[in-house]
């Protein structure tokens, strides 16, 4: 392995890390904070479910781009082969797929409609 790519392998496991951690620091956290607000007992129970969810689902898709990330840098940096840029689309597409469904799951409505109701006049 040369020079260039052990640096590249190091950057790429680094986002990795990254990605990794701000899943599992999300998922405690938003687990954390639950758990806490079930405790106290202010809110609907309900409404802390959604909340837990919503930003467990926000860590997940935040650690997930970083973990894209992680993996385009691997593939099109070390090994820029057509059976490994392939395998990094399918990845790429499950990853997308899971970030679609997670979103649509928070926000109860696909992204791109986000943008269409910011625009919408107001009446």
């Amino acid at each position: 392995m040369s020079n260039e790519t052990y640096w590249i392998h190091l950057a790429a496991s680094a986002v990795e890390v990254v990605g990794t951690a701000i899943i599992v620091t999300g998922a405690f956290g938003s687990l954390t904070v639950f758990l806490f607000a079930m405790a106290t007992g202010r809110e609907p129970r309900s409404t802390l479910i959604a909340d837990f969810r919503s930003s467990l689902g926000r860590s997940i898709l935040l650690g997930l781009e970083f973990l894209v990330a992680a993996d385009i840098i691997n593939t099109v940096a070390v090994e820029p082969t057509l059976r490994s840029l392939a395998v990094l689309a399918g990845i790429v597409l499950i990853r997308t797929f899971l970030s679609f469904s997670l979103e649509v799951e928070i926000d109860g409505r696909w992204p791109w409609q986000k943008a269409a109701n910011n625009h919408a006049p107001r009446g």
